[in-house]
């Protein structure tokens, strides 16, 4: 039998980049949806929030 060879390509590798910057980036916006939907205010990474008032 041969040995099927698992090595990492560049097409390959970047494929698998895309893939993970499009899953973060859905889900990123997935939950900022549902914060505004619920009129939740947005908080960034530093425990800012902004309020529109």
């Amino acid at each position: 039998m041969q040995k099927a060879q698992q090595e990492m390509t560049s097409v390959k590798a970047a494929l698998l980049s895309f893939a993970m910057v499009s899953a973060i980036v859905l889900c990123g916006l997935g939950i900022y949806a549902a914060d505004a939907a619920n009129n939740h205010n947005a908080v960034d990474g530093y425990g800012v929030t902004a309020s529109l008032r």
